[in-house]
Order: C-alpha cells, then structure tokens, then sequence
C-alpha cells in the first residue's frame, strides 16, 4: 500500500493533481477564448504579422530576429504581455480562426490547409486537444 509503483496510489495523485490545474484554468482571469495583444510596438508587429499569415511557420528565432530582438527577450516579453509562449499564442489563434470558419461552413480539410498544417489528422489532432471535440463535432448542434 501506498508504493510509488501501485496503479491506483498514482491515479489517485494524478486525479488530484488533475483536479488542480483544473481549479486554477476556473479561476484564470483570462478570456476563455481571448487572445490579447501584445502592447510594445515590436510584439504588436509580430502578433500582426503572424494573425496575417497563421500558416507561416516561423520559429521563435526568426520572429525575434525579424523584430531586431533576441529569441529569449522576445519570449519572455511576449509571455509577460500575452500570458502565452509565442507558439501557444499562435495556436490559439489558429483555433480561433478555425473557429471562425466552421462557422462559415468551410470544410475541415481546407481550414486544416488554410492554417498551416500538413495534413488534415494533424489539425483534428490539435483541435481536439484543445476543445475537447473534433472539429466536425464541434459545429453540431443538440
């Protein structure tokens, strides 16, 4: 009993652990679905330029090097100013985009392809890890 290596002992710290982050998602001030702005002229610049092109894949590296910072500043900026990595934000965008256009009735293999990724699994993938659905079952109404 109460061995590390016991199934039901690590379920049950991983069920806590579980039920804590998702205390502290309920409690987060953020927009469920938001996606803030950056506020310094040279975050905006990126913000915009990725929001123009959401299937560009440019690293965190070019990005900062294309607003004449460094990778880690412009990391760090963009987590302080956002409250996400650049990737993540980028990806929420992306969700929210996709959003946008299952609601104008697009297939999922366009927006897959609108969006940046290779295949049209890849984007189910991601959309499902993120709201809990696949896209096709998103838009359904009950």
């Amino acid at each position: 009993d109460g061995a590390p290596d016991a199934p039901d002992a690590l379920d049950a710290r991983q069920a806590r652990v579980a039920g804590v982050i998702l205390d502290e998602i309920a409690a987060s001030p953020h927009e469920p679905f938001g996606l803030p702005l950056p506020t310094d002229p040279r975050l905006l610049r990126v913000a915009r330029a990725v929001l123009d092109d959401l299937a560009d894949e440019r690293g965190v590296e070019a990005l900062a090097a294309w607003a004449a910072m460094s990778p880690r500043t412009l990391a760090r900026r963009f987590i302080a100013e956002t409250g996400f990595t650049p990737s993540a934000w980028r990806q929420r965008a992306r969700i929210l985009r996709a959003l946008e256009l299952l609601a104008a009735g697009q297939p999922v293999t366009t927006i897959a392809l609108d969006l940046g990724y290779d295949n049209v699994s890849a984007f189910i993938a991601m959309f499902k890890r993120v709201m809990g659905v696949t896209p096709g079952r998103y838009g359904e109404t009950e």
